[in-house]
């Protein structure tokens, strides 16, 4: 019980250190035990969320939204004692899948990079527990079989009919573009994105598409929805040449350089910003002409935002006739998860990320309330959030 007043404290002074400025400094012991661990790795998680206001110009919080944070306190307080004496179970029962599916290579050293790219997602997934499932490589890592559309497709059926749990889909390989029609190249017949479409259009589960190809910019506006995170290697269909993403996006997966806010796990949005620059720094140093241009989408507008747009884990930009900012749910989706995300009960889960959801809404709309009102949310969001994480 001690722990969590030791949470609400920690979470007192970042708001007094947002109203005068001062910084507060912990100690940090080599003898931590897994808990406080654990309480540290949330508490950073909060100070993130305070760290955002703090640099978007604000100077600080009147004296009354001040009052309303300590007057509120006592609130915080009674919400965790009665989530302290519910038991938590840690979460045990989620099944995720990752479909990574292996395209035809043309040229063996496109082979051995894919099967070399493909085993990093692999490796990332099983130690998150995943399922994997993979179509394009046989047993023995080679790429021999002649059809693997059909093979796809009722896989694809088959995961697409579970109620729940992630389901990522990972492509690796070629694609062409016609003018009118883009395709993920398979051994046998190709993938289209409008079959890919069709075979998706059912699914319930929490949906993650990453197409690595090139020419696979197509794909984002027809596989685009709510609930979906969707990243291609490319803007557009015309951007034919080789993509180098994918590589620096599987080797992103388990680079602790990638956690840009230090809570002890790489998401797919933090992987996927540092691959991107890791791309664009190819070209760069290279001296080359960039052909691929990756983006993200995972708001359901089907327009997609580039790495450039981002500062830190937030979009500061959002398209003209784009819905909101995109990012949040993916920065939420996470393949090998830390401990306390694993300590989450799916439930709670779910009520934590739709409050992210809430939170990201409400800072767009911060220049359109009053300053009150926006910090009287704020609050609101901030307190339940604290309370979703278990005392161990």
């Amino acid at each position: 019980m001690a722990l969590f007043f030791t949470l609400v404290e920690r979470i007192a002074v970042n708001c007094v250190r947002l109203r005068f400025n001062a910084k507060t400094q912990r100690g940090r012991g080599a003898g931590k035990s897994l808990t406080e661990s654990h309480t540290e790795t949330h508490h950073r998680k909060m100070q993130t969320y305070f760290h955002h206001e703090e640099h978007e110009g604000h100077e600080g919080l009147n004296e009354r939204i001040e009052l309303n944070f300590f007057s509120s306190w006592l609130k915080f307080l009674f919400l965790g004692l009665l989530l302290c004496s519910c038991p938590s179970e840690a979460q045990t029962n989620e099944q995720r899948t990752l479909v990574l599916v292996v395209g035809a290579p043309g040229e063996p050293e496109y082979a051995e990079a894919f099967s070399n790219w493909a085993g990093l997602w692999v490796q990332a997934a099983t130690q998150g527990d995943m399922q994997v499932r993979v179509v394009g490589l046989d047993a023995n890592g080679s790429t021999s079989a002649t059809n693997d559309l059909t093979r796809l497709l009722n896989l694809l059926t088959e995961e697409t009919a579970r109620p729940a749990g992630e389901l990522w889909l990972v492509f690796i390989g070629h694609g062409t573009y016609d003018g009118r029609e883009a395709k993920f190249n398979l051994r046998g017949p190709d993938l289209s994105a409008e079959d890919l479409a069709a075979v998706l259009k059912r699914c319930r589960r929490p949906l993650v598409v990453v197409q690595c190809a090139s020419a696979s910019g197509p794909f984002l506006p027809a596989l685009s929805a709510p609930g979906r995170v969707i990243i291609t290697a490319t803007r557009s269909g015309y951007e034919v040449n080789f993509a180098r993403f994918g590589g620096y996006l599987a080797r992103a997966l388990a680079d602790p350089a990638a956690d840009l806010d230090h809570d002890g796990q790489v998401s797919l949005l933090e992987a996927f910003l540092m691959a991107a620059r890791q791309t664009d720094e190819f070209y760069r140093d290279e001296g080359r002409l960039m052909t691929e241009h990756v983006l993200l989408d995972d708001n359901g507008d089907g327009l997609g935002t580039p790495p450039e747009w981002f500062r830190g884990v937030r979009a500061v930009k959002t398209p003209e006739k784009g819905k909101s900012a995109d990012g949040v749910r993916a920065h939420q989706m996470i393949l090998t998860r830390g401990q306390s995300e694993q300590e989450l009960r799916p439930e709670a889960r779910a009520r934590r990320d739709e409050l992210e959801q809430q939170l990201s809404v409400l800072r767009s709309k911060k220049p359109e309330l009053k300053e009150d009102d926006y910090y009287s949310q704020l609050e609101k969001i901030l307190t339940e959030m604290a309370t979703l994480y278990p005392e161990k």
